[in-house]
């Protein structure tokens, strides 16, 4: 897989210019670094694997992970990100790709193997300009489409998910209504969730489930095996298992 990615990483850099896949507004505050050359051939794909990366000042981070292909993916997409001081708006990025192959019309096409690849590559380009996409991000979906790895794109934005979380000390919470919350309510939730975990940052994923009837749940801590269940389901479903018909006789 190494080789493949390099070989893919030398065409991307070779025949498409990174740059010519942002509006022509794009600034950036620094030169970006997307070479994912020193990275890729590095990724251990044994039981587990772990990373330790040296950063500025001598502080050290290490990143203990499952080494599947997506959480090798993944986490070598964060060292790149943070070296290149991107990493929240690679999140950011890796949120959007979430939603386009979250379209089953959109992730038919890319992981069509009769597809050609130039295509897939000028929808990703195409993509990347309507949603401002860093360089570095739609580089990255370029060199899955290369090496005939796309089909690993949804696990890789969980994988990456949970290493951003860990690098930025970062909790998940997972907020279900059935109507969309208001930003104070989500701030309050946030504040309630950071005071339950002690974590430095609080991250909000939304979702709209008309199955709760009315209120809200949350589901934070590890793969969401915690839960806040403020929903009137929940309070039905309480109310049922406490009444007892046992001892109601009906008339004759």
């Amino acid at each position: 897989m190494a080789s493949a990615l390099q070989n893919a990483t030398a065409s991307l850099q070779s025949k498409t210019p990174p740059s010519a896949r942002l509006p022509t507004n794009f600034t950036s505050p620094k030169p970006l670094n997307l070479s994912f050359s020193a990275t890729f051939p590095s990724l251990n794909l044994s039981t587990t694997a772990t990373t330790t990366n040296r950063r500025r000042g001598g502080s050290a981070l290490g990143t203990k992970m499952s080494a599947t292909a997506a959480g090798s993916y993944a986490l070598a997409l964060a060292d790149v990100a943070k070296s290149n001081n991107t990493l929240d708006a690679t999140a950011s990025d890796i949120d959007k790709i979430e939603r386009l192959f979250s379209n089953p019309a959109a992730n038919d096409f890319f992981t069509n193997p009769t597809i050609d690849l130039e295509k897939k590559r000028q929808v990703i380009d195409e993509f990347a300009k309507s949603s401002a996409l860093q360089p570095l991000t739609a580089n990255f979906i370029n060199i899955l489409i290369d090496s005939k790895r796309v089909d690993l794109v949804k696990d890789i934005v969980v994988e990456f998910e949970k290493v951003y979380n860990k690098m930025t000390d970062t909790q998940l919470a997972v907020v279900s209504s059935v109507v969309a919350l208001e930003s104070q309510h989500l701030a309050q939730i946030a504040k309630q969730v950071q005071k339950l975990t002690g974590a430095k940052n609080v991250r909000i994923k939304t979702v709209i489930d008309p199955s709760l009837v009315a209120g809200f749940t949350v589901r934070y801590g590890s793969s969401g095996s915690k839960m806040i269940d403020m929903s009137v389901k929940k309070q039905l479903e309480e109310i049922t298992a406490q009444l007892d018909l046992s001892d109601i006789e009906l008339a004759a």
